[in-house]
């Protein structure tokens, strides 16, 4: 059996529910653009796509001493981009070089547990907003420039979420997937990683 996952930096709620209201407008007559629900906003660490279910208690493991071996560190969300006007994201400001060295740290252990990855891009830190529909690419510009003077509260990352993607029920295209929070490990803390059943 195999479970879709991926790890995670997930923004406390003060800051969605800042983001939210910020992309509140936008979203209104954007019938090109199917938006991301906020309770599944993150920044991706490393994306894992199928694992299998064996692996997951050595990957937990290692994904424990990972976030052990790196310092809590500020972050904060601001600012937005797009992806060759596929994609609409929301970026991040303070410790984004922290936040870098942890996917990168993150990745390297995720291939050590024996979970194969894609081919390695350059990390972009990013909360992905929106993705577009119906056709191959749209010009995105309006909404980054309608979010480039966004700056949220800074919080400080204390751990790493290990997260579950559900599909669609019944592969309805309007739906979005059920991301579950199954583990989080703590960092520059005590070893020890608690498993949640949910968000």
């Amino acid at each position: 059996m195999t479970m879709r996952m991926f790890a995670a930096v997930l923004p406390p709620d003060q800051s969605s529910d800042e983001l939210n209201r910020a992309v509140e407008g936008l979203r209104a007559g954007s019938t090109d653009l199917r938006w991301t629900e906020r309770d599944g906003w993150h920044f991706t660490l490393a994306f894992m796509g199928e694992v299998e279910e064996a692996l997951l208690p050595e990957l937990t493991e290692l994904l424990e001493q990972a976030a052990h071996r790196t310092e809590t560190f500020p972050l904060r969300i601001q600012g937005a981009g797009q992806f060759a006007g596929t994609a609409l994201w929301a970026g991040a400001a303070g410790g984004v070089d922290e936040l870098r060295i942890f996917a990168e740290r993150v990745n390297a252990t995720v291939r050590r547990a024996g979970v194969k990855l894609d081919q390695h891009h350059p990390y972009q830190a990013h909360l992905t907003l929106a993705r577009v529909t119906g056709r191959a690419r749209m010009d995105l510009s309006p909404y980054v420039k309608a979010l480039e003077d966004f700056a949220g509260t800074e919080w400080e990352v204390t751990d790493l979420a290990l997260v579950r993607s559900n599909p669609p029920v019944n592969g309805v295209p309007s739906r979005q997937p059920r991301y579950e929070v199954i583990a989080r490990a703590p960092l520059g803390g005590p070893r020890h990683v608690h498993a949640v059943s949910d968000r």
